[in-house]
């Protein structure tokens, strides 16, 4: 159903036009240059005679524009009898323009018979490479040696303001483009007539040549003059017909694209053939017109990229037709812009750099394309697919009681936080189990004294151990081991920070009777969310991912274990080999271990803890690298569980793994493309050169809106915030993005970087103002603004291309102007907890 999606769209193109058709099977005269490729190389004799050949049976009559051009187009058709208008190229080089005249008096001497008329100058004045006087002496010397008719192209409105000029050539040239007027293409003629009789009422005795109008085929609008092939051959059809009512004289521009004029004309300079530079006619003077004669392959690769994409998307997983169709479509849309992103080099004329632009934007709307798919499925499985069937119930009862031993790890934790912790701990309804806090490489006496003296004060249940040990949080943990209760069945850990709700284990343990279960999982939240703006930001930006992300990753049994308000069975974690001090993550990567040895976990979305925020931007954004990092070290630890071959995890496990990992990724290209992008603004608007837009600006683009999409609709129907709250959830997320690149590049090139705790609590706010957090942020989202600006102000043309490119580039500044919004709103924050 989705194909037909994709059918419909390519069926009702504008693919197959009738335009208004010429009965002249030639057109009077032809631009030709002998040149190719972008080095402009000359072309061999063989094939210039090829060329010539092949035109005669197109127009009577050729135009140079210089005579080293003329000299190699007579030496090599010197035997046909198709004419030329000699060119003579006069410039603001005064030696060169003497070698220029010499060449053109012997080629006036040689092949007299092969030249109608001469040329003395293109646009000359136009350029304002030589005053009006100097030109005249030009043109009079050229005529004292021939008796060929002179003459010199300008532009309508050379002629117009130098009138003087007629009175040195035989026939007037002048040049008539409507494109580079911006003249739309339906008053092409209209414009055409108009300026013809502007000139004609200036020398009404004088004859009068076209000596260049035509339109491109291909390349930017300039304004509401748009280049595509119809309008080419809607401007060259339509003129010739007009030219034979009003008997004029003319010259179309051009027979062939030449590439090498990109340099010098912009993108569009390279289109203006009526021939492609590989000898294909473009279309005929009568007949209908194929656009695009290549759709049908097209469509069908569109097609079956999309079903391919859908089938790999959906597989294995449990759906409804709504969630199903919705993915389809969103899948022939981007498989659509995959085909068009391959086509592009195809239809387009590259240089070497649109080739590395073109080669790494397609390289990198590889992931973006894998990310943007999967939040698509994630938005239509929550939205318009199946409900949830793995949350925990709420009414969960047992008989069994099985020993639980809370472990709370401690590293220069503030007492009175730490204490809080302690207390609500002692409260919890469950009637079986032991609390051991863990002060680990804590010398300081104010950190331990305090929390010592509360435990005695708790009672039995309560286990005061400060240790010094190695690696980190996991090793504090796996310390700690040799000091649990031996009836122990089940390790819970909660962070230092965390006050949980009395029914935490009485709700959750009874998961523990099916033996296969080691791990469940409840949700982090937080209790000081009120407290300022930038917390409430961050905890906002937390709830997407507990009650989005983890609930859809638990349906496949692929939580991502987190290291606060989890319980593990200890069997299965001993097994597994107990807590992994190889990784800055242990909590996650013993959570992979107990799911590649085949155990189950659980998760509730049901708050029964709360704990704290971090305490400036600079903590938040540690926190995300070690998140980052981690992942990372796990991606380089457990790859080879994820190849095809592997059968420790399931299908649906792999899935949401790699997913979550892309995730990560795309998060870290962002910075990448924007870098790429910048660095191609100047190139845009100093050379003109063509933007790959398909690949670097399409699923930029289109990530952010299925971004959006996937924010704004799953915040209200499964967070069920407020539209406030969605706001800042989505400024705090994206203005990670920059720590994120650097914590991925980090987990690939370096190892063993050391665990850096949150510092919350109140323990940071003195130095949050010491230093800008965001520093780098600024810097990229300034120069981002700046191309920004740069591409609108300079667009003087208006062209299409350059908008959707500055739109891209605006939409990849958002997450460092989220950075900046972040650090002001931590400022004004800062500013009235001191009032």
């Amino acid at each position: 159903m989705a194909g037909l999606f994709q059918v419909f769209f390519w069926i009702t193109q504008d693919n197959r036009v009738s335009l208004i058709e010429t009965s002249f099977e030639k057109v009077e005269s032809l631009s030709y240059s002998p040149f190719e490729g972008y080095d402009k190389k000359v072309l061999s004799p063989e094939q210039i005679e090829e060329d010539v050949s092949m035109l005669s049976h197109f127009t009577t009559k050729l135009r140079t524009y210089s005579t080293a051009d003329a000299k190699v187009i007579l030496e090599a058709t010197s035997k046909t009898d198709i004419p030329i208008d000699l060119g003579i190229w006069i410039s603001g080089d005064h030696k060169e323009n003497h070698l220029e005249i010499q060449r053109a008096l012997k080629l006036l001497e040689k092949y007299p018979d092969n030249i109608a008329n001469v040329i003395v100058g293109n646009e000359t004045l136009l350029r304002a490479d030589l005053e009006e006087e100097e030109l005249f002496a030009y043109i009079d010397f050229v005529a004292e040696f021939t008796n060929k008719p002179i003459t010199c192209a300008e532009t309508w409105d050379v002629w117009e303001r130098i009138p003087d000029l007629a009175k040195h050539v035989d026939f007037i040239t002048i040049h008539i483009l409507p494109y580079w007027e911006k003249v739309p293409i339906d008053r092409f003629n209209d414009f055409i007539i108009e300026k013809y009789t502007l000139v004609e009422k200036l020398f009404p005795y004088t004859k009068i040549n076209i000596g260049e109008t035509g339109w491109p085929s291909h390349g930017y609008n300039n304004n509401n003059a748009v280049p595509s092939l119809k309008n080419q051959a809607v401007a060259i059809r339509g003129f010739i017909n007009l030219a034979s009512e009003k008997g004029w004289d003319y010259n179309i521009v051009e027979a062939f694209d030449q590439q090498w004029k990109g340099y010098d004309e912009g993108n569009v300079g390279q289109y203006w053939g009526i021939f492609t530079s590989d000898r294909e006619l473009k279309f005929y003077l009568s007949g209908d017109i194929e656009l695009n004669q290549y759709w049908l392959y097209q469509m069908i690769a569109a097609i079956i990229i999309g079903a391919l994409l859908t089938l790999f998307g959906l597989r294995n997983q449990k759906m409804n037709i709504n969630h199903a169709l919705a993915y389809a479509v969103t899948a022939q849309g981007m498989a659509f812009g995959i085909v068009m992103a391959v086509i592009y080099p195809f239809a387009n004329y590259m240089n070497f750099g649109m080739w590395v632009m073109w080669g790494m934007g397609t390289f990198l709307m590889i992931p973006l394309i894998i990310i943007t798919l999967a939040k698509a499925n994630e938005l239509f499985r929550n939205s318009l697919g199946v409900g949830p069937e793995r949350l925990v119930p709420l009414d969960l009862r047992s008989d069994n009681i099985p020993f639980v031993s809370i472990h709370v790890p401690a590293y220069k934790e503030q007492p009175h936080v730490l204490a809080e912790t302690l207390q609500a701990l002692s409260r919890l309804n469950y009637p079986n189990y032991e609390v051991l806090v863990i002060i680990n490489n804590t010398s300081e006496e104010y950190y331990w004294k305090p929390i010592e003296k509360l435990c005695q004060e708790l009672g039995d249940k309560f286990v005061f151990m400060n240790i010094t040990c190695t690696g980190f949080k996991a090793g504090a943990l796996n310390a700690a081991l040799d000091y649990t209760n031996k009836k122990a069945e089940i390790i819970a850990v909660i962070d230092a920070d965390y006050v949980v709700e009395s029914p935490w284990l009485i709700d959750l343990v009874p998961l523990f009777d099916d033996p296969k279960v080691a791990i469940v999982q409840a949700p982090q939240d937080h209790r000081d969310g009120n407290e300022s703006i930038i917390k409430a930001a961050m905890n906002a930006e937390y709830a997407g991912f507990f009650d989005i992300g983890m609930i859809d990753r638990n349906e496949e049994n692929a939580i991502v274990v987190h290291g606060t308000m989890v319980m593990v069975r200890l069997s299965a974690m001993m097994e597994v080999g107990g807590w992994g001090t190889d990784t800055i993550v242990e909590d996650s990567e013993l959570g992979l271990r107990l799911f590649e040895a085949g155990y189950l976990a659980h998760y509730t979305n049901r708050r029964y803890g709360y704990g704290l925020l971090p305490d400036t931007i600079e903590a938040f954004k540690t926190q995300r690298h070690r998140w980052a990092y981690g992942a990372i070290q796990i991606l380089k630890k457990h790859w080879r569980e994820f190849t095809p071959s592997a059968t420790k995890l399931t299908s649906r496990q792999k899935n949401k793994f790699v997913a979550g990992w892309f995730f990560w990724l795309s998060d870290a290209l962002g910075p990448v493309m924007a870098i790429m992008n910048i660095i191609w603004v100047p190139v845009i608007i100093f050379v003109g050169v063509t933007i790959p837009t398909i690949p670097l600006t399409i699923p930029i683009i289109t990530a952010f809106l299925v971004n959006v999409l996937h924010t704004f609709i799953l915040y209200r129907i499964k967070v069920k915030t407020s539209f406030k709250n969605t706001i800042l959830s989505s400024i705090a997320s994206m203005s990670l993005q920059l720590i994120i690149f650097k914590a991925v590049f980090d987990g690939f090139v370096k190892d063993g970087l050391p665990f850096k705790r949150t510092d919350k609590g109140g323990k940071a706010k003195k130095a949050a103002t010491a230093t800008n957090p965001i520093k780098y942020e600024t810097i990229l989202g300034t120069l981002l603004l700046i191309s920004f600006f740069g591409l609108i102000f300079t667009n003087y043309t208006g062209i299409t291309e350059i908008y959707v490119f500055a739109a891209t580039i605006f939409i990849q500044s958002i997450p460092y102007i989220s950075a900046i919004i972040m650090r002001i709103l931590e400022v004004q924050s800062l500013k009235n907890q001191k009032s």
